[in-house]
């Protein structure tokens, strides 16, 4: 039997939701690995709505589980539903519904509110030593939740290809350490058991970011 991964979606879309590309590229990746994946979403309110061609807010209300299931071909439960046992690892790529719909990183930094189901599923797979693969914004849930931890979104120096690098810094103000690496690189935090990639946080070719995620990926079955 491989490996069982929860995979926990935040919405459909970049701006509100899980970012599509990223999560696909952990499906597959997982599919590649021989592990089963298995789908899981709160089922919430959007913080809001964006149009996506204009990138503005909308007056739309849209519900996290039902967009979610549009990436999991609709094979998905309800986050409350998780139970861990027999489940061997998490994962939870990235997407502005990381930081809208999972926790309040996006309006409050630092100071944000990480979702009661979210929190409790980190601290279930972390406290029975389970490896837990987050990427491009979602390593902030563990930079809130776990202090002292190890982590890399990329590179803690904004420029042209680093355009959300602010976030390093921030999550170093949480006591967090954190590892600049390049796009294809991961970041093993050993005692945590923590795998990070940036993912989208930086301004990369589709390519390099589907293959750093498959080295976050690999490593997290590894681990399992």
């Amino acid at each position: 039997m491989g490996k069982r991964v929860a995979v926990v979606l935040a919405g459909c879309g970049v701006y509100d939701g899980s970012e599509i590309h990223e999560s696909s590229a952990v499906l597959v990746h997982l599919s590649r690995e021989g592990a089963q994946a298995e789908v899981y979403a709160p089922d919430v309110d959007q913080m809001h709505v964006v149009d996506h061609v204009k990138g503005q807010p909308t007056q739309e209300k849209r519900n996290v589980l039902v967009e979610s299931a549009r990436i999991a071909r609709g094979n998905i439960k309800d986050l409350a539903k998780l139970d861990i046992k027999g489940l061997d690892a998490l994962i939870i790529p990235g997407g502005f519904g990381v930081a809208k719909n999972l926790s309040t990183w996006a309006t409050q930094g630092k100071n944000c509110i990480v979702s009661k189901e979210v929190e409790d599923v980190l601290k279930a797979f972390h406290a029975a030593k389970k490896p837990i693969g987050l990427c491009c914004i979602s390593p902030v849930l563990a930079a809130k939740i776990f202090p002292g931890c190890e982590l890399t979104v990329g590179h803690d120096t904004e420029c042209e290809k680093w355009p959300y690098a602010k976030t390093a810094e921030t999550m170093k103000e949480l006591g967090c350490k954190h590892v600049n690496k390049h796009v294809t690189e991961i970041h093993v935090d050993v005692k945590n058991k923590l795998v990070t990639t940036s993912a989208f946080m930086c301004n990369a070719p589709i390519h390099e970011i589907y293959d750093g995620i498959g080295k976050m990926v690999r490593e997290v079955v590894r681990l399992a």
